[in-house]
């Protein structure tokens, strides 16, 4: 497995959030979040994110890993976020963070949170 450049990193990073912007997510949209586990020191836990588009539920775990720049890991035969960190609701987290990705810090809040 080759390693990203810098700069394909941040390609990668740039088109993960155009897709996201033009296909999934537009301002006031609800990501729901489910928790598929936490590590055994409680320090990480692997997240899916979905939101519903005409009617249909669409998983964005894949390139909200890619537009935030977070591990995605396989387990129990789901891809999921890994995402470190404990003491709040990491879901939450996760979504404020990749609202700020997506609309800048005026727009950190643009996406509702849901939990699964």
């Amino acid at each position: 497995m080759a390693t990203l450049t810098k700069k394909e990193k941040q390609q990668e990073k740039e088109y993960a959030k155009e897709r996201l912007l033009s296909y999934y997510l537009k301002e006031g949209q609800t990501v729901y979040v489910l928790q598929r586990s936490v590590s055994s020191s409680g320090m990480s836990r692997n997240l899916n994110l979905f939101t519903v588009n005409n009617g249909r539920i669409e998983e964005i775990t894949y390139y909200t890993a890619h537009a935030l720049g977070w591990r995605l890991v396989e387990k129990d035969g789901h891809r999921s976020l890994r995402v470190q960190g404990m003491g709040m609701d990491m879901g939450f987290h996760t979504v404020e963070s990749l609202s700020f990705a997506l609309f800048g810090l005026e727009g950190r809040n643009a996406l509702r949170y849901e939990r699964l």
